[in-house]
């Protein structure tokens, strides 16, 4: 999200902002699908699941590094027709994972994927700007980013239900759908020449941005909280195979617990920090979302099977509810941190810095599996968004100590 001004007219009507919304949300379908399946994929392909956790390694570290660069050599191009191209790319990509033969063709698609959502993610946030007048623009934001709210919730439950009854390439079928829906709503949803002169911020300008002290401590406390987030969702299946003895479908009610749990927190997080102040909403879900790992952890090593499955399902709900109302309030946090005129890129910086975390923890949670136990993924997250915490509380101090 680089500005929200437009030469030209605000659209009427919430159609334009829909088909974005679809757009974002196969986006997120496709981001968020893979931790349920993941053990499907490692068999059919005949690695390890920690090899399989690879290609969300791929695509994470892609979406993250991409992003901020190809927004910015894109920023001459026209917004409906930089959106459209993105997701037409973002179709193909998922054409080519559903017919991967193997495991670097996976990895290959999954690297197209991140590059196609990295360009279209923060245009469409851009964009939904321009397409309503200024005192409707918040509501756009929300609607438009809503897609991948929902996606939290419904992407990974669905996808492990479509894996377990048809396949898991199939998945991929099911976004290539939305994604074609998508293009389809764009090229006839879109105004033409909407956009046109909207102007996006350069690499340098970021650079810029990212170099004030305060901004950047808070980047890097949202690097360790995705860290520590993604080491365990990555290989949250696996978890639950081993400690509950859930697979296949079963699988997925966990997931859309949590990923209701989440989609909670998403939307309350944001509207609470505005009521008492984001620091008062950031520290107790770092704080909770530590005790949800720290208790997953537990449950794995001190519980029978039998006796796991309700501890580990109530974490599964303090995890999705902290662990996402983190993010809006972290927003709010750096749009008070970088002021009002370098907060699109502050913002934008954010998400690639949450992606660039989503890799590591996918790194962090292979090499946990590969050479530990899965039973220590609820540690190795923990000790991350730990950090996360003792960070964002000496970002505190400090503001607080150059205020007085």
């Amino acid at each position: 999200m680089d500005t929200t001004t437009s030469s030209s007219a605000p659209a009427s009507g919430n159609a334009p902002l829909y088909w974005m919304a679809l757009g974002t949300f196969a986006v997120g379908a496709e981001g968020f699908m893979i931790a349920g399946i993941l053990p499907t994929v490692a068999a059919d392909l005949g690695v390890s699941v920690a090899v399989a956790g690879q290609l969300v390694v791929a695509f994470t570290a892609a979406y993250a590094l991409s992003s901020p660069v190809l927004t910015a050599l894109t920023g001459a191009i026209s917004r409906r027709g930089l959106l459209i191209g993105a997701m037409t790319a973002f179709t193909l990509a998922n054409l080519l994972a559903w017919q991967a033969s193997g495991y670097w063709s996976l990895m290959t698609a999954r690297i197209l994927l991140a590059f196609a959502a990295g360009l279209y993610v923060p245009n469409a946030m851009a964009l939904a700007g321009a397409l309503v007048a200024p005192e409707r623009r918040g509501g756009a934001l929300a609607l438009v980013g809503g897609g991948i709210t929902v996606a939290v919730a419904l992407a990974a439950p669905l996808g492990t239900l479509i894996a377990d009854k048809l396949s898991w390439r199939m998945t991929f079928a099911g976004v290539a759908l939305l994604a074609a829906l998508a293009t389809i709503g764009l090229t006839l949803g879109l105004p033409r020449g909407i956009g046109s002169k909207l102007p996006v911020a350069s690499l340098r300008e970021r650079m810029l941005a990212a170099r004030d002290p305060a901004v950047l401590r808070a980047l890097l406390t949202t690097l360790l909280w995705a860290t520590g987030a993604y080491a365990m969702y990555t290989y949250f299946a696996l978890y639950l195979n081993q400690v509950t003895g859930i697979h296949g479908a079963h699988v997925g009610y966990v997931l859309f617990a949590w990923g209701i749990a989440a989609a909670i927190g998403v939307m309350s997080g944001g509207k609470i920090a505005d009521r008492i102040g984001f620091q008062r909403v950031t520290g107790p879900a770092l704080m909770f979302l530590i005790a949800a790992f720290l208790s997953l952890a537990a449950i794995a090593w001190l519980l029978p099977q039998h006796l796991a499955i309700l501890p580990v399902f109530v974490s599964v709900i303090v995890w999705g509810i902290s662990g996402w109302a983190f993010y809006p309030a972290q927003q709010t946090n750096l749009i008070h941190l970088a002021g009002i005129r370098l907060a699109p890129i502050a913002l934008s910086l954010n998400a690639s810095f949450m992606y660039l975390g989503f890799s590591l923890g996918a790194s962090a949670g292979a090499l946990t599996v590969a050479d530990s136990s899965v039973r220590n993924l609820g540690l190795v997250a923990a000790a991350f968004v730990s950090s996360a915490l003792l960070l964002k509380r000496s970002v505190a101090r400090r503001t607080a100590a150059s205020a007085a």
